[in-house]
């Protein structure tokens, strides 16, 4: 059989995470999701443990098809018998009996011996394949349980009629190697006609890792939930086991699944959304960062080719694919790019300049927006491409019992000049200190500031117009504070004029950021 069957356990055992509770309406838009991405059991809750949860499975084994409706069950007659008053309108009904079979578990929780246990196992898959042809047992807490009676448990639970046996790694103890060799012993020892499941839970971080192992040691069914929700750290991540069996489907003997890979991510989303668990920026083929590249190296290698950096098409998973990130990592070249996207091309001193000022504000900028680069590219552009002077600090003080007061260090070529002065705010001390610095003096006849982007590192958009010498100009300037940005606008705008005044037929000329 190169079909692994997909479990899905979001509604039952992912609702088990703390703080996690679905109405009825909630569990039907995730089944429905599911049926849509083609799992092939929705264990859709387990019926006996409230009404809320009995209602639940009903509306979902009522209503879906395509995807087998599995309730879960202890030995108990009582919920087993519960559990078919709940799947018993499914288009295709399963029953999943469980029972501890570790030592601890016998001992501390369920004060059975171990004929006991056997003796439960094998009345409670009876009295569920008396309803109906699919039967699944699982010897709960099997990684921690003695294999030999493990297996002779299991065995019974064969012979009184179960179709799969699901062996789970109940509080995630397990590991790789370890693991699949149990698979393989039960494989070994058990008779029959079932399928090998596994069930892995993630406390070391390894329910993926264990689940693929059980994978390629035979196993046929994996048990698993959307974002890895579960009790404690969680189960085995549906979205990342998929799209390992898929993507590495060599290793794993060219197996397959049957889900629809490119639902993926809207599922992520709505169980998310529904159940309030966010999803982690760097989380494996669903997370928002899971195709994007920040790196310049990295952006450089995908934006040639997405294969370069990305090992699986990012459009299977209904994502999208080589997402560049702009940020203090980033190169000229995925800079360059970003803005062709945009539409806008420009090179040379241009695109050095730009990319300077780009650089600048990414460290002070987490994520740097399509508006912060229009932004950044008009400032650049309203400069004409070259600044006769640059900004290479600015400081200023101010508050209600102090006089306002800029102190200013512009680059100018090679030499460096400063000037400090004071004003009636912060804004009017530093363009004051620039005057002073660059010796061009006029009248503000103009200014409005504007926030291009939200957040607490918002970019603040300043114009500025200027009149001086007679010569009517416009600067522009962007920064994350609002002072700083009125200062590149001014400085801007004193660039045009002393570029203009070695043109001394120029007059009147006014000229747009």
């Amino acid at each position: 059989m190169n079909e692994v069957r997909i479990f899905d356990t979001t509604l039952r055992d992912g609702e088990q995470s703390p703080g996690i509770s679905l109405d009825v309406a909630e569990k039907l838009e995730i089944a429905e999701q599911l049926a849509r991405l083609g799992v092939d059991i929705i264990e859709a809750g387990f019926p006996i443990a409230s009404q809320g949860d009995f209602e639940a499975v009903e509306a979902i084994a009522k209503s879906i098809t395509g995807s087998t409706i599995a309730g879960l069950s202890r030995t108990g007659f009582a919920d087993i018998d519960r559990a078919w008053e709940a799947v018993q309108h499914a288009e295709r009904p399963r029953i999943h009996v469980f029972i501890a079979t570790s030592p601890i578990h016998m001992k501390k929780k369920l004060r059975m011996t171990e004929d006991e246990v056997k003796e439960e196992a094998a009345a409670g898959v009876k009295r569920a394949r008396g309803y109906c042809e699919d039967v699944e047992f699982s010897p709960e807490d099997g990684s921690r349980s003695d294999p030999d009676f493990m297996t002779e448990v299991c065995q019974i639970a064969v012979d009184n009629g179960a179709t799969t046996i699901n062996i789970p790694d109940t509080v995630g103890f397990g590991v790789p190697e370890e693991f699949a060799e149990l698979i393989v012993f039960v494989l070994d020892r058990v008779r029959g006609d079932y399928v090998v499941s596994t069930h892995c839970h993630n406390d070391l971080g390894l329910a993926v890792a264990n689940s693929l192992a059980g994978v390629k040691a035979g196993a046929r069914q994996v048990e698993c939930a959307i974002n890895g929700l579960g009790e404690r750290a969680g189960n085995a991540a549906l979205e990342e086991v998929v799209m390992a069996i898929t993507t590495r489907s060599d290793y794993f003997g060219h197996v397959e699944t049957n889900v629809r890979t490119e639902e993926l991510s809207r599922t992520s989303r709505i169980v998310s959304r529904l159940t309030g668990y966010p999803v982690q920026y760097n989380k494996a083929v669903v997370g928002r960062n899971a195709f994007a590249h920040e790196a310049g190296i990295h952006q450089h290698g995908v934006l040639e080719d997405p294969e370069t950096y990305e090992i699986m098409d990012a459009n299977t998973v209904g994502q999208e694919a080589a997402q560049i990130v702009l940020g203090k990592h980033s190169g000229r070249h995925a800079f360059s790019d970003s803005l062709a996207k945009m539409g806008i091309r420009i090179q040379g001193d241009a695109l050095n300049s730009a990319f300077t000022r780009f650089k600048e504000l990414a460290d002070r900028k987490v994520q740097i927006t399509e508006a912060d680069l229009e932004a950044i590219v008009a400032e650049e552009l309203g400069a004409g491409y070259v600044h006769r002077y640059d900004i290479v600090s600015l400081d200023f003080h101010g508050g209600t019992s102090s006089t306002p007061t800029a102190k200013v260090v512009l680059s100018d070529e090679s030499t460096k000049v400063d000037a400090e002065a004071s004003g009636n705010g912060m804004i009017d001390a530093a363009m004051a200190a620039i005057a002073e610095a660059t010796g061009v003096k006029g009248r503000l006849t103009d200014f409005v500031v504007a926030a291009v982007t939200g957040g607490g590192d918002a970019l603040g958009d300043v114009v500025i117009q200027l009149d001086a010498d007679g010569i009517k100009v416009s600067g522009r300037g962007v920064s994350t504070d609002v002072v700083e940005a009125s200062a590149r606008a001014y400085l801007n705008a004193v660039n045009k004029v002393l570029r203009l005044r070695e043109r001394p037929d120029t007059r009147e000329v006014e000229i747009g950021p």
